[in-house]
């Protein structure tokens, strides 16, 4: 047995994520990283079938990363533990997941498309969670790979300052290998074969030289340090570029840029050494907050810390229910008693794995810094923390996005009825972007998502799982209401004598749309009080505010969930007797439903920026198409031989758009989305689901 932790401890142990858009290479990436650092013997291929990452059998036959998935490697006396994150919009909530416990990043970008719309995605997702990242631009020997667009698309889509650190050798079909631009170095490798060094070839120098000179004046720009270097002689050494890249890095002032061919097995070698060199240990980044009876408290990543993890990730395994859990503080050893800070039950760890996708390695303890998978609890969550019964503290989860499109599904027989809820109740336990209810006017089980995708894998989840037969309906999207014109100064009593203590509360308040909405139709609720003199105590004032909160629930259009609205508390009176916060949060709740049958208001649908990549003799016929969906063209773009297309269009208005762009295209034009927030919908649209 062993330890999670190799090296000299904590400070030899990087946990990266690897990020970017549908097919730009990220789990070809991962594959050679597992290869060149031993952890596995052949080089798994995603066309194949045959990668480490992608074991489950949808992403196999799908050909895309659904699930993220951990592994752990050594590297240079390192510890690199990887989580492979899908690129697909619909299963963003397991980048969010996953970046919640990451320390460093590796950015994935396709050298001939650059930035796509994904990429820009999960960068913003990284930019909230602080996540310091490293830039790989791959495919450089497909036709019209170009190395200096890409890192230009980098500086002018995501606004980092991007840093590029190697000069490719060759380009498209002749790509061999990178000038190292830190140690003016020449990295060659040979088809097949390992990485040679050498010097930099004499028709490069001159180039090579001209952007090391470029790379020392944005690093002094950027660094006191090598700016005073820089000023004293004129130049920058390897170790102070180093050093100053590494820090850049951290601070997210400045993002270092590499380049190859994952598939040629080309440019990985210094990808490591770039992960290990600027990327941040458990030790660099700040101790972990949490929060305990209302205070905050932090805890270091000291193995002899009280113990405190956070739960990231639930599988169910022919073995028994995995629980991925990142260390942030202590140790945890096989045996030990771990409690749950959410639901304050206690727990006994039976294993801990190191994790390798669908393989582990066992292990006798965990320390600070490591993420590893533990089996024996039987109620902890995706979000829960998890830490010692005698230091009890509570870690922010993850936020989970709501979502965005629904189907109703039932079981074909009725004697497979329970069979199917025990089935969903697993579902949402490992993915909790997925929700389930009954829908209250027809009785029907309704699975709720993030995208078409995302429910179809779901559904075929319950399927190969040995689950029943089901029978999906049509999928329809989430719609919300929002408030155009408000209302002022509307007065509700809210009075109740039914024999025994009475209720009594009295309001006065005003709604309108929330300002400076950012998604068409305003976002979230916001409530103050402006009552002087003491008319309603601040308890009552914050009974309220949680009655108006309740009334979000239903809108009076459609019984659609309420969103972008503003409640100003003006007014109220108390009785002596019969004011309670029971009948303040009753008054706030009926009094927000009247007012919003009052104000006039507007159904919002979801909406999703697509982008069309189509073959020029195509382009007519995809625009057509878009305008009948009723999406808004942004943009159109050629490249060598195809066309790309921007649009945005209600996100009802894609069901089965895959197949009708195949069609359209004879199968050659592909799609991507994200999501866009809401618009105002056409009252036909806000009843009916397209049939296309």
């Amino acid at each position: 047995m062993a330890t999670a932790t190799t090296g000299s401890g904590t400070t030899a142990v990087r946990n990266i994520g690897i990020l970017a858009h549908v097919d730009a290479g990220k789990t070809t990436v991962t594959e050679r990283i597992l290869f060149l650092t031993g952890a596995t013997h052949r080089r798994g291929e995603v066309h194949d079938g045959t990668t480490v990452t992608d074991f489950d059998p949808q992403e196999r036959d799908r050909g895309i990363t659904i699930f993220a998935a951990a592994v752990s490697c050594d590297w240079d006396g390192h510890r690199v533990n990887l989580i492979d994150t899908p690129g697909h919009v619909d299963f963003a909530d397991e980048v969010e997941r996953s970046l919640r416990v990451l320390d460093g990043a590796v950015a994935v970008f396709d050298a001939v498309a650059g930035v796509e719309p994904q990429s820009e995605s999960v960068w913003r997702q990284a930019d909230r969670h602080g996540v310091p990242r490293i830039c790989f631009v791959n495919k450089l020997d497909r036709a019209g790979a170009d190395f200096d667009r890409a890192v230009e698309s980098i500086r002018e889509r995501l606004h980092p300052v991007p840093l590029a650190v190697q000069l490719p050798i060759g380009t498209e079909g002749a790509f061999t290998g990178v000038v190292d631009l830190l140690r003016m170095r020449a990295l060659v490798w040979a088809d097949g074969g390992a990485m040679e060094e050498g010097p930099v070839p004499d028709h490069l120098r001159e180039e090579a030289l001209r952007r090391r000179r470029i790379l020392e004046e944005a690093v002094a720009e950027l660094h006191p340090a090598a700016l005073e270097e820089f000023c004293a002689e004129s130049a920058l050494t390897t170790a102070t570029l180093a050093a100053a890249l590494r820090e850049l890095t951290r601070t997210g002032d400045a993002v270092v840029v590499l380049c190859g061919s994952a598939y040629r097995n080309r440019g990985i070698e210094p990808l490591l050494d770039a992960v290990v060199a600027f990327l941040p240990s458990p030790l660099d980044v700040p101790p972990v907050r949490g929060t305990l009876d209302g205070a905050v408290h932090e805890r270091p990543a000291d193995p002899a810390a009280p113990f405190a993890a956070l739960a990231f990730k639930v599988t169910a395994t022919p073995t028994g229910r995995l629980t991925c859990l990142r260390v942030y503080a202590g140790t945890l050893g096989r045996g030990d008693t771990v409690l749950d800070a959410g639901t304050g039950r206690t727990e006994r760890v039976g294993r801990i794995l190191r994790i390798q996708a669908d393989r582990h390695a066992e292990l006798e303890r965990a320390v600070a810094g490591d993420i590893v998978a533990v089996v024996g609890l039987r109620t902890a969550r995706a979000g829960s923390t998890l830490c010692a019964p005698s230091a009890p503290l509570v870690l922010e989860p993850p936020t989970v996005a709501d979502p965005v499109v629904s189907v109703a599904v039932e079981a074909r027989t009725s004697a497979d009825t329970d069979r199917l809820a025990s089935a969903l109740a697993r579902l949402v336990e490992e993915d909790p972007s997925l929700v389930v209810r009954t829908d209250p006017e027809t009785g029907q089980t309704v699975l709720s998502g993030m995208g078409e995708l995302h429910l179809e894998v779901a559904v075929e989840k319950i399927r190969r799982d040995r689950g029943p037969a089901v029978r999906v309906g049509r999928p329809k999207v989430a719609h919300r209401e929002t408030v155009v014109r408000g209302v002022t100064g509307l007065v509700y009593r809210h009075v109740k004598q039914d024999g025994g203590a009475g209720q009594f509360a009295h309001v006065v308040i005003d709604v309108r749309p929330l300002e400076a909405p950012s998604d068409g139709g305003g976002t979230g609720f916001a409530f103050r009080s402006e009552v002087v003199g003491g008319r309603v105590p601040q308890e009552f004032v914050r009974a309220v505010e949680a009655g108006c909160r309740d009334a979000l629930s239903a809108g009076p259009l459609g019984g659609h969930p309420v969103t972008g609205v503003s409640v100003v508390l003006t007014d109220g009176a108390t009785h002596p007797k019969d004011s309670s916060e029971m009948a303040f949060r009753a008054a706030g709740r009926f009094a927000l439903r009247a007012a919003l049958r009052e104000a006039e208001m507007v159904v919002l649908e979801p909406m999703a920026d697509v982008t069309v990549t189509v073959p020029k003799d195509a382009v007519g016929g995809v625009l057509g198409d878009l305008a009948a969906r009723r999406g808004r063209v942004s943009g159109s773009v050629l490249r060598t031989g195809t066309a790309v297309i921007t649009a945005t269009v209600p996100l009802a208005e894609l069901f089965g758009y895959a197949t009708r762009l195949r069609s359209r295209t004879q199968g050659r034009g592909t799609f991507t989305t994200r999501p866009a927030g809401y618009a105002p919908a056409p009252s036909a649209a806000a009843r009916v689901t397209p049939s296309r």
